[in-house]
């Protein structure tokens, strides 16, 4: 059978689990200012905490380890396929090296190495029958690196430069807020789908060869720049985990990015995007190639309230914009709209209650493909709307300053718009588990 244990809702899966009872049991109104320290669990930034000062002291050398779990737990409350749960997860661990302090030298640079575990079941496959991935972690189920880079400025501290073996979407992409992820639907979190979809843009955690240039043409105003490997066949191949050169390389993919960040009591984000992959495509609905696909984006974060009584109590709203190639990608648009309100309790100055809309939709072509194959076949053609919609509403609880727990749900209507079958609009809650090591 291909569900294992995970995917039944009557049997909790043992990590969140356990996450769960411990907020509950250790979770307080708010907490004060993180004191790091290793004796009050409460309070400190991470779950183990400074190591009896060892951490510290290794970071202050220039040796810095990360570790964070993720988990998603989401159910299928009505409509879709299926009526269950599913439960998928992501485990990353990292070490950045930072050779100016290893070795005493200006400006020698930081390397950075990650490793990626994922596991579990979809809920989108298996219950709602949905493009848009109702968990953002799932994906990709085996371990893997995802990143070994060496970063460093070059010239002048205008001017940073990265290359090495990661993924395209660390730098480039998505807003880098990360206001976007106060959600667990992949629409929302990481950046447009339609990027991966109709190009050799690829999803975290695969990782691809490749380069980032950015420079600061003034404080408020960045450039970005990146090429990057394309090879299709190294995407989600577990015998690839270890393997930093291609297996078969098709094209470069080419990000162009203009970044405005205003500086001000409201501050926002505003990125403007282009990209361009050589690689030849096949063309939808033709035995033909296209040489070469493109797309472009724009990407707004935006605060448009700060409160004058409670200090952290603001309302950012954000905007998402993005087309990709009407010759040969499958999604060709991408809508989102949403706002964040952070502390929407006096009592909960690290909360956040989110709510967003997406609409994803479907080429044309691609649609015309699928009603000819039903007709030659005799089949019944639905009536389907001209694409895939999301509404999602969360709530960010943060536990303690290592624990996040965030409540979820998403209604998701027509979720047959990109297979073509008439599937009922599927009501889904969820819960998210974040926890750094």
């Amino acid at each position: 059978m291909k569900h294992s244990y995970l995917s039944l809702p009557h049997r909790a899966p043992l990590i969140p689990g356990l996450l769960v009872g411990l907020a509950c049991a250790m979770s307080q109104p708010a907490f004060a200012d993180v004191a790091d320290n290793d004796t009050d669990v409460f309070s400190r930034k991470t779950l183990s905490g400074n190591w009896g000062g060892l951490r510290h002291q290794l970071e202050d050398d220039g040796v810095k380890f990360t570790a964070d779990y993720t988990g998603e737990t989401a159910y299928n409350l009505h409509g879709g396929l299926h009526r269950s749960a599913r439960y998928s997860q992501n485990i990353k661990l990292g070490v950045q090296f930072d050779l100016s302090k290893l070795y005493g030298l200006d400006n020698a640079g930081k390397v950075q190495i990650t490793f990626n575990d994922r596991r579990g079941n979809s809920a989108s496959e298996d219950l709602v029958g949905n493009r848009l991935p109702i968990q953002e972690n799932y994906g990709g189920l085996y371990t893997r690196l995802t990143e070994l880079s060496y970063e460093r400025s070059l010239f002048t501290p205008a001017l940073n430069v990265k290359l090495g073996y990661m993924a395209m979407g660390n730098d480039i992409g998505g807003l880098d807020s990360g206001i976007l992820c106060n959600f667990m639907n992949a629409g929302f979190c990481g950046h447009p789908l339609n990027m991966s979809g109709g190009s050799g843009w690829s999803n975290y955690p695969n990782a691809h060869l490749g380069a980032r240039i950015k420079y600061d043409l003034s404080p408020s105003w960045q450039l970005r720049v990146a090429a990057f490997n394309v090879d299709p066949s190294s995407n989600g191949n577990s015998s690839r985990a270890w393997h930093l050169g291609p297996k078969h390389t098709t094209g470069t993919v080419v990000p162009i990015e203009l970044v405005y960040k205003q500086q001000s009591e409201l501050p926002g984000e505003y990125k403007l995007g282009y990209y361009y992959d050589s690689s030849d495509a096949k063309r939808i609905g033709s035995d033909k190639e296209v040489a070469g696909r493109g797309g472009h984006y724009l990407l707004v974060d935006q605060a448009v309230w700060n409160s004058t009584t409670a200090k952290g109590r603001s309302v950012h709203v954000f905007g998402q914009y993005s087309a990709a190639s009407s010759a040969a990608s499958p999604f060709t648009k991408w809508y989102g709209v949403g706002m964040v309100l952070n502390k929407p309790f006096a009592g909960r100055p690290h909360d956040t209650l989110a709510i967003g809309y997406g609409r994803a939709v479907p080429n044309p072509r691609s649609r015309e493909v699928l009603e000819s194959a039903a007709i030659a076949h005799g089949e019944f053609v639905p009536n389907l709307d001209s694409g895939e919609q999301l509404l999602e509403i969360s709530y960010g609880y943060q536990a303690t300053p290592w624990l996040l727990l965030r409540p979820d749900l998403q209604y998701i209507i027509e979720p047959g718009a990109f297979s073509g079958e008439q599937i009922q609009n599927a009501l889904v809650i969820g819960l998210q588990a974040k926890a750094t090591f």
